[in-house]
């Protein structure tokens, strides 16, 4: 049976970044953004939309419109070979418009816009709708919908997402349940990052046994308007938009040493490795793995036997040699 997730509790004091310093498990915080002037109105959707379109500078965004039929969960067409939405570009203030007409209605298109760049779309925004712990170079982004549902899907960032409007459930699971998820394809995928094919509100479905162990180990929360979620990078999440209109802030962050490097995403390096190892010999995966475990997910420090300034790549990196390296693993791929 899922479980809550923890939620933030420091009576006397606000949250604060390092209550995420060293953290590997989902967070709830409760009322984090609570004092955010559309948070803080408690506005019918009309006034949330006339106050939200205010700021809208005409920049279009995506948004995805699925049929009435799909239920608003993203995903594949029923021949698996492209998606069951339609992509369009759109400003936001038409997109909240649409979505407001739609909300008088009960069998309706689900419409998702996604993803867009507050800075970029709603400028004016950030004057006063902010938080302040995390580094001014953290870029928040806003999703805006009805009741659209994202299947499970993986960050590599650090995330928080504020609830600005309407409800959200989000359904986590730890990266060790991949393998009862039932992934979709890596490189093709509705949302850029590969999805779950299996529908949580169907755990009886015969084409996926292992669903039902996945939603046992989950950990579930809702969350209204104000009310904000840690996610750890690598944790699956499911998203369910519940309210007609719905709206959703997120900033995503990497923590990286000041001696090391961490690409944008890594993403290819999962692709690579599938090539590379999937189709050798049960012993040469094995000799793979050692390696891996020693030199990439070890806790141990596979160089201390070396002096620090033979250390290679496996010491401190400066960005001269990241670039070094890179180009030194262009030749090899």
């Amino acid at each position: 049976m899922a479980s809550a997730i923890e939620e933030f509790a420091a009576p006397g004091r606000g949250f604060a970044r390092e209550d995420l310093i060293g953290r590997e498990r989902p967070l709830v915080i409760r009322g984090l953004a609570r004092d955010w002037p559309l948070v803080r109105a408690r506005l019918a959707d009309a006034e949330f939309v006339a106050r939200l379109a205010a700021f809208d500078s005409g920049t279009p965004v995506d948004a995805l419109v699925m049929p009435p039929d799909e239920d608003g969960v993203i995903g594949y067409n029923a021949n698996f070979d492209g998606f069951n939405y339609e992509r369009h570009r759109v400003s936001i203030g038409k997109g909240l418009q649409r979505l407001l007409d739609l909300a008088r209605h009960e069998r309706v298109p689900g419409i998702a816009m996604q993803s867009a760049v507050i800075a970029k779309c709603l400028p004016g925004f950030l004057a006063e709708h902010t938080l302040p712990f995390l580094d001014a170079g953290v870029e928040p982004r806003i999703w805006i919908g009805n009741r659209v549902t994202t299947p499970a899907h993986f960050d590599e960032y650090h995330n928080i997402a504020c609830v600005l409007h309407g409800r959200r459930r989000f359904t986590l699971f730890a990266p060790e349940q991949v393998g009862n998820l039932y992934i979709g394809p890596l490189e093709f995928a509705p949302t850029g990052a590969a999805i779950g094919m299996a529908r949580l509100d169907r755990p009886d479905d015969p084409r996926w046994p292992r669903l039902k162990a996945a939603l046992a180990a989950a950990q579930v929360a809702e969350l209204d308007a104000g009310d904000a979620i840690y996610i750890p990078p690598m944790w699956w999440h499911h998203v369910e938009s519940l309210e007609k209109l719905n709206a959703l802030v997120n900033y995503w962050w990497k923590f990286v040493r000041s001696d090391g490097y961490a690409p944008p995403t890594a993403l290819g390096c999962l692709m690579h490795d599938i090539l590379a190892f999937k189709s050798l010999p049960p012993a040469e995966k094995r000799a793979w793995r050692t390696l891996l475990d020693h030199y990439v997910f070890g806790a141990d420090d596979p160089a201390e036997h070396i002096p620090a300034e033979r250390r290679g790549m496996l010491g401190a990196l400066t960005p001269e040699q990241v670039a070094k390296l890179r180009e030194t693993i262009r030749r090899y791929v």
